[in-house]
């Protein structure tokens, strides 16, 4: 096929991309085959002229000629993305592999084993996704904590209860299968082209139920409410899992995918004599602004037009005291939510559906901390520092799993909120007017203040008086990394550490590419069961 890049088009021309491509090829409609959009964006940077830049590949009669006669450094040749499948490897398996945890690592673990006939079994500690959903509801109406089915445990995990956001730093082929393999599950077409492609809460829940069933389809197994409790190692390899204490399964290859906040299966590895080491993440709070102030500040007089939808951005900051802070996990017109895995600890998260239509906008504002932070060298050090402002935050927040809150114009001024103003928050079960100096570290809080000025000066309103912070934001990755060497196993034989939790992806995607590596390790060593 033909690539073609930098198509440039006004707002009110969306639709016209075939008759551009025409026009810039010098061709006819007959001597079109097919015509795809492989990405979608939007130049806003100058509100004056906002447009769409599309990058399309287009199949046509001639198409090496059309290249050599154009000589156009925009019409190339269209490269080769196709997901290239391992070959197996020559040893058997004595048991089915086991993916512990069903977050995307986990999940696109399974179904890329399930697909080449290894039968894997998905060992999830929490519920299908509908039973979650009703527990996370009740959490956040009623207060009502279920340590083992919420935001962070369950199908689907943690990024089941987000935007749903698809975006990622990372350039591999297996990026372009995983949007194919989410699109297949339910997942809108739009996210194969969409420059920022986002699913929304509320349709993941459907894609991630129909993952499941294909794992089952193509002769893989689900279990939930399946928590690994121990591990038995002999030899220096993994022999058998403990599941909810009472059942033993014996193992070969077990890719682990436990997700950044299973505190408890961390402590139980490092017990069996799992490597893991101390990494750095970041800490801050959530932001919320109107989502009407965000587009005006991005979109200018296109604010509200019907092809732009609601605006989203993001910042970062480097301060002369050498920490960085930055805006992360931004959710245009959606919500802040409750995300607590732990009784007696406030821990805050962002979420969109896919319509992005509620009246706020909230992103993450946050600090990066390091190892040097914490209180000792211990290898869960860094979740003893996320407990620790946790568990503040609930105190502060008056319990209840209430937030503290406070706005930007009292944040500024460091002086506690009484009130709130005109932004309200989204946050269930409620806030509490408070000082956010008493639940997060005070060079965390300074930094925050300086980025909040200079964000402000990047995107106009950033810090206006009546926006709203709610804390705190801990789990923006994992604070431990399971060490692994370059065959993927740790080291113990047999444990493939995977995704957010073991510290070695942020993001959906990130986390279901390096699920798919750890899959391909095992099938690279292993021969698919008979």
């Amino acid at each position: 096929m033909i690539r073609i890049t930098n198509v440039k088009l006004p707002l009110d021309e969306r639709g016209q991309v075939q008759s551009e491509v025409l026009k810039r090829l010098g061709i006819g409609t007959t001597a079109i085959n097919g015509i795809h959009i492989y990405k979608e964006s939007i130049d806003a940077r100058k509100k004056d002229s906002i447009h769409f830049v599309y990058t399309v590949d287009v199949e046509a009669d001639h198409e090496v000629e059309i290249i050599k006669r154009l000589r156009n450094p925009d019409v190339q040749e269209t490269p080769e993305l196709e997901y290239e499948r391992v070959k197996s490897g020559a040893s058997p398996l004595k048991h089915r592999p086991v993916v512990i945890g069903s977050g995307p690592a986990g999940l696109f673990s399974a179904l890329l084993l399930s697909e080449q006939g290894y039968k894997p079994i998905i060992l999830e500690r929490g519920k299908d996704v509908i039973r979650r959903s009703q527990d996370v509801g009740l959490f956040w109406s009623q207060g009502i904590l279920s340590t083992e089915s919420n935001v962070q445990f369950g199908e689907g995990g943690a990024g089941t209860f987000s935007d749903g956001k698809l975006t990622t730093l990372i350039k591999d082929r297996r990026c372009r299968k995983v949007l194919q393999d989410l699109v297949s599950a339910g997942a809108p077409e739009d996210i194969l082209y969409s420059y920022k492609p986002h699913v929304g809460t509320d349709i993941l829940r459907q894609v991630v139920k129909g993952i499941r069933e294909r794992i089952i389809t193509n002769g893989g197994e689900v279990r939930f409410e399946a928590k690994v409790t121990d591990i038995h190692v002999e030899r220096g390899a993994v022999v058998a899992l403990r599941v909810n204490g009472n059942e033993t399964i014996p193992v070969t290859a077990v890719i682990l995918a436990v997700g950044h906040s299973a505190r408890d299966t961390f402590s139980m590895l490092l017990g069996r004599g799992v490597t893991l080491v101390p990494k750095p993440f970041s800490i801050g709070a959530r932001i919320e602004h109107p989502q009407a102030l965000i587009d005006e500040a991005q979109y200018g007089r296109y604010a509200g037009h019907k092809n732009l939808g609601a605006a989203d951005y993001k910042l970062s900051y480097h301060s002369k005291t050498e920490r960085s802070a930055y805006t992360f996990c931004m959710c245009p017109g959606g919500l802040v939510v409750a995300a607590a895995s732990e009784e007696g600890r406030v821990v805050t998260n962002g979420m969109s559906e896919h319509a992005r239509t509620r009246p706020n906008a909230n992103s993450a504002l946050l600090v990066g901390v390091s190892p040097e932070d914490y209180e000792d060298n211990h290898p869960l050090a860094g979740v003893e520092f996320q407990r620790h402002f946790e568990e503040r935050a609930f105190v502060v927040g008056g319990g209840k799993y209430r937030a503290p809150a406070q706005t930007v114009r009292d944040f500024l001024a460091e002086r506690p909120s009484s009130t709130l103003g005109s932004v309200v928050s989204s946050y269930r079960p409620g806030v509490e007017p408070a000082d956010l100096r008493q639940c997060l570290p005070n060079y965390v809080v300074s930094t925050m203040r300086e980025a909040l000025l200079d964000f402000d000066r990047k995107l106009r309103g950033f810090s206006h008086p009546e926006a709203l912070l709610t804390g705190v934001e801990t789990r923006s990755s994992s604070p431990v990394r399971i060490t692994r060497g370059e065959n993927g196993e740790s080291n113990v034989a047999g444990l493939y550490p995977a995704g957010e939790g073991a510290g070695y992806a942020g993001g959906i995607i990130s986390a279901a590419v390096d699920g798919m590596k750890a899959a391909e390790a095992i099938m690279q060593k292993c021969l698919p069961l008979a």
